[in-house]
């Protein structure tokens, strides 16, 4: 059953390899349950209150809210998989509120911070080529606004860059994204100092032995640049994508063109931007206005 859950999230879902191991540990719990049946129709007609139960033993373990959530949301996936798997398709799914989640806001770095990142993440790797490969996908996430797993998952037929990139997102979908001179001229420096020959069908980003990089890899060299820098934890790979985000919409881009850059499924997930961008004006006059200086 775990075998077939994970075939079906890798291949017909698409989820990311993190996604696919969380989904399949919850499936894992669930079918060892006290209670739980687990056979597949057995689990197309699971009732609500034995997945009560489920969540609140997972509660007793000290799940947060947002752990709890997401854990409602694999079990949700699994058993509607369950329900497929075995015909029952129109039956529909047990009614179970998940607990309230508070988006948090993305933290934004500043283009400095941005510059400062880059150049000492290339500047303290083991080796040359390994710097300059961290810093063009570092700004890759920035300039163009990528996950880190797309970035991670290009391939040598992406090259010769233009000054636009089709990347592959969440769920398969593709989407058009910029490239700015600067995260080409990277990304050149790079391929020029790089020991491993580039072909179409291998992977743009090489790791130290040749394999794809790495998330990581990345999140480690940034990770020592930052406490260098004396820069605060939230300032991670993936918070360059947040900066993309806040300081195209700070210069006016607006929320439905901000959408199609960053490759969000509805406009809700490129709303919270608008909050980054308040806080910022927020922070900006907290510190200059005079009265809150007195």
């Amino acid at each position: 059953m775990l075998s077939e859950w994970h075939g079906h999230l890798t291949h017909n879902l698409r989820r990311s390899p993190h996604t696919v191991r969380a989904y399949v540990a919850t499936a894992e719990r669930l079918l060892r349950f006290e209670g739980v049946t687990p056979e597949w129709d057995a689990l197309a007609g699971a009732e609500q209150q034995i997945l009560r139960h489920y969540l609140a033993d997972r509660r007793i373990d000290g799940l947060s809210n947002t752990s709890t959530a997401r854990e409602l949301s694999a079990i949700k996936s699994f058993l509607k998989f369950c329900r497929e798997r075995f015909g029952k398709t129109g039956q529909s799914a047990p009614r179970i509120r998940g607990p309230r989640v508070k988006k948090g806001i993305p933290r934004a770095v500043t283009p400095d911070e941005v510059v400062n990142l880059t150049e000492l993440v290339d500047e303290s790797a083991s080796e040359a080529w390994i710097g300059a490969r961290d810093r063009a996908v570092l700004l890759l996430l920035y300039g163009s606004g990528l996950r880190i797993a797309e970035a991670l998952s290009l391939d040598g037929e992406a090259l010769p860059l233009g000054d636009r990139l089709v990347v592959t997102g969440k769920g398969g979908k593709q989407r058009t994204v910029p490239v700015l001179p600067l995260v080409r001229e990277a990304v050149e420096a790079y391929i020029r100092a790089t020991p491993y020959t580039l072909n179409p069908k291998q992977p743009l980003f090489r790791g130290a032995r040749g394999g794809r990089l790495s998330q990581g890899t990345v999140q480690r060299a940034v990770a020592r640049a930052r406490h260098a820098l004396g820069l605060p934890p939230t300032a991670t790979p993936h918070a360059l994508r947040h900066s993309f985000a806040t300081h195209l919409l700070g210069a006016g881009a607006d929320l439905r063109s901000l959408q199609e850059l960053l490759g969000h499924a509805s406009l809700g997930s490129t709303q919270i931007y608008t909050m980054v961008d308040a806080a910022t004006l927020l922070d900006v006059y907290r510190n200059a206005h005079p009265r809150e200086a007195e």
